[in-house]
């Protein structure tokens, strides 16, 4: 088993890696850039610099196909994308990475004429906003309503991947995070609370540029959940939600302050709520993947100012 990881270097895939490297699997990172900081504050430097790593890009078809053929990849954990702002300011550029990027994932997997396994990023994004749906949890039979460039690119994702099983038999499933938090995460709007917990940690006030409910969840709850899903013998083109805590932005900083008293006073929030229904059903994910871990959110926030404390040498 060899597996290929796209966009290794970002808070989900540095936490795949980890995971993998646990259980000795062998690994290929494969990411734009070359760095690895979120990847060395999970694993041993030594560790790391064992790992081959190819620099590139996810649009470069002959370059995925090539890696995943020489390097005798036979799954594939892809995460590899542009995030929201960058997708809604340049859409074409969004579409290459996102849907092209895909694209050239599931066609290097049938290029290879060896079975390849794939476990990709999709995302709660393919939702709408809460009134388009009601109250109660929306559930992988609710329609889908984007309302971003990001969303509609994730839909067309999981549209071709189930057109890649019906056509060539390539067996793949889609995980929908919503907001992931932890050590590494650092970009993107709903990193915020992560950031906010940064700051505690740091004694800095910090700001959270939004209100209303997220649904978070924890960054090695959910790189376990790919493991799981690509470990998994679960044939055909699946997509599942991916479910976590729903809370208010004010109930974080309150969950913070408790946990870190220290950090009393240097929080806030305050701008929108995301416009993306965070009720979301995950037990068709429970049903068909056993074991996916659910951390209780204060036992995740208390892991991360943890880590964070110790990144720092607190």
């Amino acid at each position: 088993m060899r597996v290929l990881v796209t966009g290794a270097q970002g808070c989900i895939g540095a936490w795949v890696t980890r995971s993998l490297r646990e259980r000795q699997i062998d690994v290929v990172l494969f990411d734009r850039e070359a760095g690895g900081e979120r990847l060395r504050m999970l694993l041993p430097a030594a560790e790391l610099d064992r790992i081959p790593a190819v620099t590139g890009a996810v649009e470069d078809t002959a370059l995925i196909a090539r890696i995943v053929r020489e390097e005798g990849v036979t799954h594939i954990v892809h995460l590899a994308a542009a995030l929201i702002p960058f997708c809604q300011a340049q859409p074409v550029e969004g579409a290459l990475a996102n849907v092209i990027g895909t694209l050239n994932i599931f066609a290097a997997a049938r290029a290879a004429r060896r079975p390849v396994r794939i476990v990709y990023a999709s995302s709660a994004a393919v939702w709408g906003p809460e009134e388009f749906y009601g109250s109660g949890k929306v559930s992988e039979q609710d329609p889908l309503k984007p309302q971003t460039h990001y969303g509609v690119f994730k839909q067309a994702n999981e549209g071709n991947a189930r057109v890649f099983f019906q056509t060539d038999g390539i067996s793949s499933i889609g995980l929908r995070p919503w907001s992931v938090y932890g050590v590494g995460r650092d970009q993107g709007l709903t990193a915020d609370p992560t950031l906010a917990m940064r700051a505690a940690v740091a004694g800095e006030p910090y700001q959270i540029r939004l209100t209303g409910h997220m649904d978070l969840q924890y960054a090695e709850d959910v790189a376990e959940a790919f493991v799981r899903c690509l470990l998994s013998d679960l044939a055909g083109a699946h997509v599942f939600n991916l479910e976590g805590a729903v809370v208010t932005m004010e109930e974080v900083i309150q969950l913070i302050e408790e946990l870190y008293p220290s950090a009393r006073g240097l929080l806030s929030c305050a701008g929108p709520q995301v416009p993306v229904v965070c009720r979301m059903d995950g037990s068709a994910l429970r049903s068909k993947i056993g074991g996916v871990p659910q951390t209780p959110l204060r036992d995740g926030i208390r892991d991360t100012l943890e880590r964070f404390a110790r990144l720092r040498g607190v």
